[in-house]
């Protein structure tokens, strides 16, 4: 669980994150929400513990963050899993040796272990038979899954992703939003993830918080989206025909 208390971070006169409370749940899809601005990228960079707030504290399983030592914030960083929106894969490396990377960076484990660990994670997310594959050889759905191995690689306690589903395919995102909440679930991992894609929040929404001009506007869960009365949320979330007909429909049985 990650708790998130009263944070504010400001970068000189800018203040972009004003007074941000909520809670992340373990075992579930939570994910953040808003507008070109909003504030979500400071504040999932703030989750990371890359940006230390002004004011505020995140806790995560009980551990206040600005409490911890250096070593201690460390090893806390160890256990979180990154999914970068362009996936950020090492183009020279292979499949495997991008996988491989973290745990080469933060253990002494035996290659064979090593080897072990990175074919388990790689069939978790169906990629076999990849390993020495480099990412320009394979698309751009299978990138993202390498990129989902290597972030569960090190068997982390809290995964993070930034627009996991920017430049695919209806069809492939949806497939990479069911990976991530299964291996949420399986894993039983305090998932956070920054999204625009209304398709994810109505598909894996568990937790949904709703950032606007650096405020908490709203939060909740995929259903209680469809009944929110609050106009920054209406707003962006149905600005899509598609999904004003949902909302549409929605209202229309529910009188």
């Amino acid at each position: 669980m990650i708790e998130v208390d009263n944070i504010h971070k400001s970068f000189g006169e800018a203040h972009v994150l004003k007074g941000i409370s909520t809670t992340f749940e373990t075992g579930k899809t939570n994910l953040v929400i808003g507008q070109s601005g909003s504030g979500k990228t400071v504040f999932l960079k703030c989750l990371l513990g890359l940006f230390t707030p002004e004011e505020g504290s995140i806790i995560y399983d009980g551990k206040r963050y600005s409490e911890l030592t250096d070593d201690e914030k460390r090893d806390l960083r160890q256990e979180m899993g990154m999914v970068f929106q362009g996936s950020a894969l090492f183009d020279s490396m292979t499949v495997e040796g991008n996988v491989r990377f973290p745990l080469e960076m933060f253990t002494k484990q035996p290659k064979s272990e090593m080897e072990d660990r990175v074919n388990t994670v790689l069939k978790r997310v169906n990629l076999i038979d990849a390993n020495n594959k480099f990412p320009s050889e394979i698309s751009g759905g299978m990138q993202k899954r390498v990129a989902i191995a290597r972030a569960i690689v090190m068997n982390p306690k809290y995964l993070f992703c930034d627009e996991p589903n920017s430049g695919l395919d209806p069809k492939t995102a949806i497939l990479i939003d069911d990976l991530i909440k299964e291996i949420t679930e399986e894993y039983d991992i305090t998932t956070v993830i920054n999204t625009h894609d209304m398709n994810s929040v109505m598909q894996i929404g568990e937790k949904i918080l709703f950032l606007k001009n650096g405020y908490k506007e709203w939060e909740g869960t995929k259903n209680e989206i469809f009944k929110t009365d609050n106009e920054a949320v209406t707003n962006f979330v149905y600005s899509s025909d598609l999904f004003k007909k949902v909302r549409q429909m929605y209202i229309e049985e529910r009188n």
